[in-house]
């Protein structure tokens, strides 16, 4: 199985409701698409999303950075020299982490449908089933109530709150949620870098204080002030999730080592695809620091390949793959099935996509 070229497209997948967080605010999601195709006819997927905000990767940037880069390197090369295919991706280039990411899970699921079994069982098995958690956007308290009681009418039994646009008003949007959904219900909150450290420990402390209850606390402080993230993981009542701040496996060993935070949020975008994703895990293993499994805005292919990871590693405890059932609509065809909050991994070969409905995608060739 030779690989003959890699084409590239851009996808667009309004959103149920805006998504706001304490970064951006956005109507849809805005999707390049990677197909890298085979002088078999095998085609394998990828998708990376433009998170300029987060992770500095524009569309622009990810066209380029494949374009330029990333695809020279692999076409031409057999599938089955692997492991060189998905270092040569890493290294062709500096950074540009989505645009890797979105090669590197084609270039699993293209090895998947070479041995014809899927990318979750490839990577040790494990479960076919995970339960996701559902964004709340950052808004005003009476909006943000609204949002999450229709989550709960949807099944939904974990909530994950943006905070971080006004942190006196952060405590009252969430007392206003948790008083509307009651004590049964699990709320994490996102507050996407917006404090600094000893700001952060203030709110969080006086979110228990007064009886909210929440799970988790995902990236209080800046991704860089990982000294930070530690003072807020040590006075915290709230344990403290690093994501922004984990870029690399690199990363995750230093916050592990350092205990800067309780938890790690593992995102392929981040982390430049399914490859070093598991690198972090197994770091994670030997540390004994739980993961999260975490997106982006993203549709389908990329969530689904996150999916076979989560699948596959016990060391995933937390789930939050919820940009599919933020979506009003799904033109991806395969892939795992999301059932709300349930996540069905597919047993097809590979990440198991099979395409995307005619006409919504457009091509950039």
């Amino acid at each position: 199985m030779k690989i003959t070229k890699v084409r590239l497209g851009r996808i667009s997948v309004p959103l149920r409701t805006p998504f706001k967080t304490a970064l951006r605010s956005v109507n849809s999601v805005e999707d390049v698409i990677v197909e890298i195709h085979t002088d078999c006819g095998a085609v394998g997927y990828g998708e990376a999303p433009p998170t300029g905000a987060i992770t500095g990767d524009t569309t622009g940037a990810i066209i380029g950075a494949i374009q330029d880069h990333i695809a020279k390197t692999i076409v031409g090369k057999d599938v089955d020299e692997f492991e060189p295919l998905l270092q040569s991706v890493q290294k062709c280039i500096v950074g540009n982490t989505s645009a890797k990411a979105a090669v590197d899970m084609a270039l699993w699921d293209l090895y998947g449908q070479l041995y014809k079994i899927p990318v979750y069982k490839l990577m040790g098995g494990g479960r076919k089933k995970i339960v996701t958690d559902i964004t709340i956007s950052v808004n005003d308290p009476e909006t943000m109530v609204k949002d999450a009681l229709i989550a709960i009418d949807r099944g939904y039994d974990c909530l994950k709150m943006k905070v971080g646009v006004n942190p006196e008003l952060d405590v009252a949007r969430l007392a206003a949620v948790r008083g509307a959904v009651g004590k049964d219900v699990v709320i994490r909150i996102d507050a996407n870098q917006a404090w600094q450290p000893k700001e952060a420990v203030k709110i969080l402390n006086k979110m228990q204080e007064q009886g909210l209850d929440i799970e988790l606390v995902e990236q209080p402080v800046k991704a860089h002030d990982f000294e930070g993230l530690k003072y807020v993981t040590e006075r915290s009542y709230v344990p403290v999730l690093a994501d922004e701040a984990v870029f690399s496996p690199e990363d995750a060993m230093t916050i592990m080592k350092m205990g800067a935070a309780d938890l790690i949020n593992i995102k392929l975008m981040k982390c430049g695809g399914l490859y070093n994703a598991l690198k972090i895990a197994s770091a994670a293993e030997v540390f004994g620091v739980e993961c999260m499994i975490g997106c982006m805005l993203e549709a389908k292919i990329s969530v689904n390949a996150a999916v076979h990871l989560s699948c596959a590693k016990n060391i995933i405890t937390k789930v939050d793959l919820d940009g599919p059932v933020l979506c009003s609509e799904d033109p991806i065809l395969g892939g795992a099935v999301f059932n709300e909050k349930e996540i069905t991994v597919s047993d097809a070969p590979g990440l198991g996509i099979l395409g995307i409905e005619e006409g919504r995608i457009t091509y950039i060739d």
